[in-house]
């Protein structure tokens, strides 16, 4: 399958796979950004892309990340398949939960992305669930 990518930043590399058992791929920084103690910060991953018919592109951070002091500021992202133009740079917004700043760097690997089909449904309204209760929020007793 071909995917189309445009890169902003030619000396970056294209988004790769690590390891040939990678389920993701990896982004790397587009410019060099330092991120406050306690603030978010937009880091530039230097591609627009346009996903396959039918999925979107949910990016991650990298699992090291947090060691770094630094986690994705909405969990993951999402991006849509109509976020695809010419100037649709893709970024991965990153909280600074540390007390000193955070710099990444131009070129450093920093979020993964995946490709996940995009499931069509609809919504069946009921009066009662098919299930028996569960009890709420963390009743399993496992941490």
């Amino acid at each position: 399958m071909e995917i189309p990518l445009k890169r902003f930043d030619k000396e970056i590399p294209l988004p790769a796979r690590q390891t040939e058992g990678a389920a993701a791929f990896d982004f790397a920084a587009r410019a060099a950004v330092t991120i406050a103690p306690g603030t978010v910060g937009y880091i530039p991953l230097n591609v627009a892309v346009a996903t396959p018919p039918g999925h979107f592109l949910l990016l991650a951070a990298r699992s090291g990340t947090h060691k770094r002091g630094l986690m994705m500021a909405n969990g993951i992202g999402i991006v849509d398949p109509d976020f695809s133009g010419d100037t649709d740079e893709i970024n991965a917004a990153y909280y600074n939960f540390s007390s000193a700043p955070v710099t990444v760097e131009k070129g450093e690997r920093i979020a993964q992305g995946m490709f996940v089909p995009i499931a069509s449904f609809v919504w069946k309204e009921t009066e009662v669930m098919p299930h028996a209760d569960r009890g709420g929020f963390g009743t399993t007793g496992r941490i």
